[in-house]
């Protein structure tokens, strides 16, 4: 890049003064300055052959001839020169923007690259943020159900120790209730023994009056009379 600067000004200083300042701001229209030379050297030619045509008139012809093409020869070097040096300014300035152009595209490109390692690196970072939110997750929903799983083996372990000591409980009753239990039965039975008695006493007949003195005794009831026989 800075070999195309240097050249660039090497050439401004090949172009005529006027154009020097155009050029510098990059506004130098070469279609103008292709026409300006070409009316130059369209001059030069109609110069040189109005003076080939007054040199046939004097008397030395060819030193005059001479002279004349020297000062084509000037002009049209001239011409050349600024022809020649406004193609390559020409030419250089487009390799210049033609650079500077693939150094936007590079640098527009680094900045891409640079754009896409910055989401790359922020989506890892949330990538990984987002695994170790599931992790910590996982494994808070794992503790929670160890937790629960051991409070229902402790609520089982729990209820079958208070079973067992229930059971305990009730094999050590058992003689003691199996005692009350005959007790109340005896009592039940004594119970029913009393008021079988109670009641045969109150059913039991009561025995004839005695007879009052002076008073015939009662009759003997009449005997039964005899079945028929049958026959």
């Amino acid at each position: 890049m800075k070999n195309i600067v240097l050249a660039l000004l090497t050439c401004l200083t090949s172009l005529p003064l006027w154009a020097q300042s155009d050029a510098t701001t990059g506004s130098t229209n070469f279609d103008v300055e292709r026409a300006r030379l070409a009316q130059e050297r369209k001059a030069a030619d109609a110069r040189f052959a109005t003076e080939q045509a007054a040199c046939y008139r004097k008397f030395a012809v060819e030193d005059c001839l001479h002279e004349s093409r020297r000062r084509r020869r000037v002009a049209t070097d001239d011409i050349k020169r600024q022809e020649a040096s406004m193609n390559d300014f020409e030419r250089k300035r487009r390799a210049a923007a033609e650079l500077d152009k693939l150094e936007q595209q590079k640098a527009d490109q680094r900045a891409q690259d640079a754009q896409a390692k910055r989401d790359e690196a922020l989506k890892s970072q949330q990538d990984r943020e987002k695994r170790a939110a599931d992790h910590a997750a996982s494994r808070a929903q794992t503790a929670s159900e160890a937790a629960q799983r051991q409070r229902q083996f402790d609520d089982k372990q729990r209820a079958h120790a208070e079973e067992q000591a229930k059971a305990a409980q009730r094999r050590a009753d058992a003689p003691a209730a199996r005692a009350e239990y005959e007790q109340r039965l005896q009592k039940a039975e004594e119970h029913r023994a009393e008021l079988g008695k109670r009641n045969a006493a109150r059913t039991k007949p009561r025995s004839a009056p005695l007879p009052t003195p002076g008073e015939p005794p009662a009759s003997a009831p009449a005997p039964a009379a005899p079945a028929p026989v049958v026959r």
